[in-house]
């Protein structure tokens, strides 16, 4: 049996990291998430899976939903992953706060 996941596995995942992350930063201030490093752990982890999964799509549903801000994630990710020790958290805290939402809104109307 074969185990080929569709685009709409994918987009399924993306949206489930995208609510766990607005669940569990809904009354967080910048503060709070810079003095929690196990918060700030887990959010990171959830916006590489968002990016590992944006990255599994088929280059068919990326040119088709060309607004979504592929490179952005993508970049995000990339950031995150080689330079852990230097990533600021003032930019992870705005990309949680403000990006997540929009993203939730533009993946639920895919």
């Amino acid at each position: 049996m074969d185990n080929i996941k569709s685009d709409r596995y994918f987009t399924d995942r993306i949206l489930s990291d995208i609510n766990f992350i607005i669940a569990h930063t809904l009354n967080v201030s910048q503060e709070q998430f810079s003095s929690d490093e196990v918060l700030q752990d887990s959010m990171m982890f959830r916006l590489v899976q968002i990016s590992e999964n944006a990255g599994r799509l088929t280059p068919e549903f990326k040119e088709k939903h060309s607004s979504v801000p592929w490179g952005d994630i993508s970049g995000l990710r990339n950031r995150i992953v080689h330079d852990y020790g230097s990533v600021n958290m003032g930019i992870v805290f705005d990309t949680l706060k403000d990006d997540i939402p929009y993203l939730k809104t533009v993946f639920e109307n895919l």
